[in-house]
C-alpha cells in the first residue's frame, strides 16, 4: 500500500504495466452498494485522478479501468496504462498473452509522489 486515505488506499499491482489498485478501506464493502456516500465520491474522484495521472506521467495509448470482486470480495477497482506493444494488447491483462513483455514502468516512486500530491490536494 502506498496511499492511505480516509476512505480507500490504493495499491500497486505488480505487472508489466502501470497497474494501481483502489480498495474501498472499509472491509464490509462487498458491492458498490454497500458502502457510504462519502466512501463511494472519494472511490469516484480517486479513480479519476489515478486516470489522469497515469495518462500524464506514463502516457499510455489507453487506459483500462474495470471492477470486480470475484475472488477478492470486497470493492476494489483495478486502473491500467495500456501500450499497444504490452504483453496482452489488445485483450484483457486477464486474456491470452500476445507478445513479450515491454520494458518495465519508469520511476515508480516518482510517479507516487506526483499521484499522492493530487489525492492529497483533492483532500481525499
Amino acid at each position: 500500500m502506498f496511499f492511505n486515505g480516509k476512505n480507500l488506499y490504493i495499491e500497486w499491482h505488480e505487472a508489466a504495466i502501470p497497474w494501481l489498485k483502489l480498495f474501498a478501506a472499509e472491509p464490509s464493502c462487498k458491492e458498490l452498494t454497500d458502502c457510504r456516500e462519502n466512501t463511494l465520491a472519494d472511490l469516484w474522484r480517486a479513480t479519476l485522478i489515478c486516470e489522469r495521472t497515469l495518462r500524464d506521467y506514463y502516457k499510455p495509448d489507453k487506459i483500462n479501468i474495470a471492477s470486480f470482486g470475484n475472488r477478492l470480495p470486497r470493492v476494489h477497482i483495478h486502473i491500467m496504462a495500456r501500450f499497444t506493444d504490452d504483453s496482452h494488447f489488445p485483450e484483457p491483462m486477464w486474456g491470452e498473452r500476445q507478445r513479450a513483455d515491454r520494458p518495465a514502468a519508469e520511476d515508480r516512486a516518482i510517479f507516487e509522489s506526483k499521484l499522492i500530491a493530487a489525492l492529497n490536494k483533492a483532500g481525499i
